[in-house]
């Protein structure tokens, strides 16, 4: 179980990054226990976390203030996770151990391609589709044989389309489309899986970087179109799968 003041820093991240609190906005101790309804210590604690994290800022005076990341610090933190998503899928197509986790990573890669033979995307599969690709990714994380690879994706997992699992659904209603684009990452999956299995390091690093790329560039070509994209948007199926 989470401790308070970590799921009450999760609820207060939640209200900055969806616009509950804005942009330059002073918030003061006193002021969020009375919105969250409770004492001093866990929100200190809280804070501190959120500073860290750097979605807030200590003032001159007392209290922080709020700093929300844009879209386009949002991209450029999901382009830093591929570099580190890369380096680890090399690392573990070089490990000698690599073989006791292959398993996970095929079952993830079945999970997905199931929901795609459903050929329905409602919010039950999109659901499943996430917890697989979570399980997939998490896998090279912690297999890579590097704690630091790990621990640098985790200091950045806070943020909409930067946690393990994280997925990029469009708003329109073309189901073969986006079916379309699952399978195209589930096939990178697939070559991912044979390069690390063959201890193919420079194809399994090259293949998570255009992995990687695809989610970037698609989510600049929908910010392209529909100029209203927000980080609203960008936290709807950030990977946070049940």
């Amino acid at each position: 179980m989470e401790s308070i003041d970590t799921e009450l820093a999760a609820r207060i991240r939640e209200d900055i990054i969806m616009g509950t609190f804005e942009q330059g906005e002073r918030l003061s101790e006193a002021r969020l226990c009375e919105i969250y309804e409770v004492s001093r210590t866990p929100i200190r604690l809280a804070l501190r976390l959120l500073e860290r994290e750097r979605l807030i800022r200590r003032g001159e005076g007392r209290g922080y203030t709020v700093f929300s990341p844009t879209v386009e610090e949002i991209l450029q933190a999901v382009q830093v996770r591929g570099h580190l998503e890369s380096l680890a899928a090399r690392l573990m197509a070089q490990s000698e151990g690599r073989a006791q986790f292959l398993p996970h990573m095929a079952e993830a890669i079945a999970g997905i391609e199931a929901v795609i033979s459903e050929g329905v995307l409602d919010d039950d599969a999109k659901r499943r589709a996430q917890a697989s690709n979570k399980v997939f990714h998490a896998t090279i994380l912690g297999a890579c044989g590097n704690d630091y690879v790990s621990y640098a994706c985790e200091q950045i997992s806070h943020l909409p389309m930067l946690a393990a699992g994280s997925m990029v659904f469009d708003r329109t209603s073309d189901v073969t489309r986006a079916l379309f684009r699952l399978s195209i990452g589930n096939a990178q999956h697939q070559v991912l899986y044979e390069s690390i299995k063959a201890g193919d390091a420079v194809r399994a690093e090259g293949m998570m970087r255009e992995h990687s790329h695809t989610m970037v560039d698609y989510i600049r070509t929908f910010e392209r179109k529909d100029g209203t994209l927000t980080l609203s948007d960008l936290i709807s199926y950030s990977g946070n799968a049940t």
